[in-house]
Formats: structure tokens, C-alpha cells, sequence
């Protein structure tokens, strides 16, 4: 029993990661591809010119990142400081429902990502054989795990 909980673990990052990766994709994509709408739609909403690029930049490659699992807690961690930022510059004022909902559901996402690693099925974990910043050892929930 407790095998099969472990191996139900590993995977369960995949659904996470394939839909908020391709969410933060279809998200950064229209940035960039009218980065002139984008950067004058970020200065009406208080925001640099400049930030546009880089925040479709980072939705575009951050996504891309999550859904194959490569990098995925550093993308993972700045995709959440994003989502952060969203939440408080521009949607906390719309309320819940219609506002800053869909990005507190990314921002759990993310930050659920950041604690589990990218799972089994990933680029990091069957292509490179390791993790970017792994859990360590010591703070490990099961301790047969660390023996």
C-alpha cells in the first residue's frame, strides 16, 4: 500500500503541469506576438513599457518549462512572483469571482509544483536522471526514503 502511494505521488504533478503549462503558454504567446498593444495596455494599467516583453517572454518559456518538467520549480517560483504581481496590481480591485481567481488557482499551482518537483513523467526526471533543487533528504516526510 504504501508503494502504491508513492508511485500515485510521483505522477501526480502531470495533470498539474500539463494544463497550468499550457494555460501560462496561451497566456505569454499573445503578449508577444502584439507587443505593442501589450505594452500599452501595461502602461494604462500603471506597469513599465519594458515589462511586457519580459513577462510574455517568462508566461511563453515558464510555461513551456512546466510542461515538459525541466526547470520546473524555477519556473514554478518565478511564474508564482508573477502571478503575485497580477493578483496585486491588477486584479485584487476586480474582487474574486471575474478577477483574481484563475491566477490564485495558478499561484496554488505553482506553489504546489515548488514543494513536489515536477513527478515522474518529466524531462527532468527521465531524460537529465536528476532534479534542479531537490528536496533535501532531511526534511523528507518518509524516512525510509532517506535510508
Amino acid at each position: 500500500m504504501i508503494q502504491q502511494t508513492k508511485t500515485v505521488y510521483n505522477f501526480a504533478p502531470l495533470p498539474l503541469r500539463i494544463i497550468t503549462g499550457i494555460g501560462f503558454m496561451m497566456h505569454g504567446l499573445p503578449k508577444l506576438l502584439d507587443i505593442s498593444n501589450t505594452q500599452n495596455s501595461f502602461t494604462n494599467m500603471g506597469l513599465p513599457p519594458e515589462l511586457a516583453i519580459i513577462i510574455g517572454l517568462l508566461e511563453f518559456i515558464g510555461g513551456l518549462a512546466i510542461l515538459l518538467g525541466v526547470f520546473t520549480r524555477i519556473a514554478a517560483g518565478l511564474l508564482a512572483i508573477n502571478m503575485i504581481g497580477a493578483i496585486l496590481q491588477v486584479k485584487l480591485a476586480k474582487g474574486f469571482i471575474g478577477g483574481y481567481e484563475l491566477d490564485l488557482l495558478y499561484l496554488a499551482i505553482m506553489i504546489s509544483l515548488m514543494l513536489t518537483g515536477p513527478g515522474n513523467l518529466s524531462i527532468e526526471k527521465n531524460v537529465l536522471k536528476r532534479e534542479f533543487f531537490p528536496k533535501s533528504p532531511k526534511y523528507s516526510i518518509n524516512e525510509k526514503e532517506n535510508r
